[in-house]
């Protein structure tokens, strides 16, 4: 049910169930992390995800879970997080279109992508409080972070989900779109991504996952900024840039 195809440097990966709503099974998780692995073995300079159908993804396939017999942790601790963390270090800016459903192990997939740009009409939260399980995927960092401790409960206590809008007014995600132009959108980001200097978003990207993860303090960060900006000295892309401000044109990175 993954789809990779790779064109121009930009690999497009799509969830593509759409019969249910792009949930993801085991083998599901096991295909987009291979899909990953591929991308990145083929050295592409930027990624999209997004979902074939009505929803981007309904979280996890639980049509024939028996609970009395489910692996939880297989799932999440096996699955979920290293699939997660492998997308979260894709050694290339990645980009996420979100459509309607947006939930459970869905929600985790667009925390653990660079850039998110959402539907207005999307659906974003955690349908758990109907099943009698708890937010998963990275939801309740995202969610506390953003949102605060009243808010975070809330949307967990009444499984009440959020509208693209909503999300994106609340800082959890990037732009809000129509429906009919948030995958074009995300599109057209990633294709300009691809053709940018890698070295050096990546360098950012390295930066915001030590803000988010170490809460650096700001002294720390400028410290970090600065031995970024020497070891970039030095790459292709940075000379690249400044002789083409100098000669007063468009610059040529090739992400080296």
């Amino acid at each position: 049910m993954i789809d990779l195809t790779i064109t121009d440097d930009v690999a497009h990966v799509m969830l593509n169930a759409p019969e249910k709503r792009n949930a993801l099974d085991e083998g599901a998780l096991v295909e987009l992390s291979e899909a990953y692995a591929e991308a990145e073995a083929a050295g592409v300079r930027a990624l999209v995800l997004r979902g074939e159908g009505a929803g981007f993804c309904a979280g996890r396939d639980i049509a024939g879970v028996d609970p009395a017999t489910d692996d939880v942790s297989g799932y999440l601790d096996g699955l979920v997080t290293p699939l997660l963390k492998r997308m979260s270090q894709f050694p290339a800016p990645t980009f996420a279109a979100a459509h309607g459903a947006c939930l459970g192990v869905g929600l985790g997939l667009l925390i653990a992508t660079d850039v998110v740009y959402v539907a207005d009409s999307a659906k974003i939260g955690s349908p758990f409080a109907a099943l009698g399980a708890t937010l998963d995927s990275g939801g309740h960092a995202l969610f506390y972070e953003r949102l605060g401790a009243h808010r975070t409960l809330d949307l967990i206590y009444t499984g009440r989900l959020m509208s693209g809008t909503e999300a994106v007014e609340a800082g959890l995600f990037s732009q809000v779109l129509p429906a009919a132009d948030v995958i074009s959108a995300t599109v057209l980001a990633a294709s300009r991504g691809a053709t940018g200097a890698t070295r050096a978003f990546l360098a950012s990207k390295r930066l915001i996952g030590r803000l988010r993860d170490e809460r650096m303090a700001l002294w720390d960060a400028v410290a970090e900024e600065n031995a970024n900006q020497v070891s970039l000295r030095a790459t292709a892309d940075y000379r690249e840039g400044f002789a083409a401000f100098q000669q007063k044109r468009k610059p040529e990175f090739t992400g080296r």
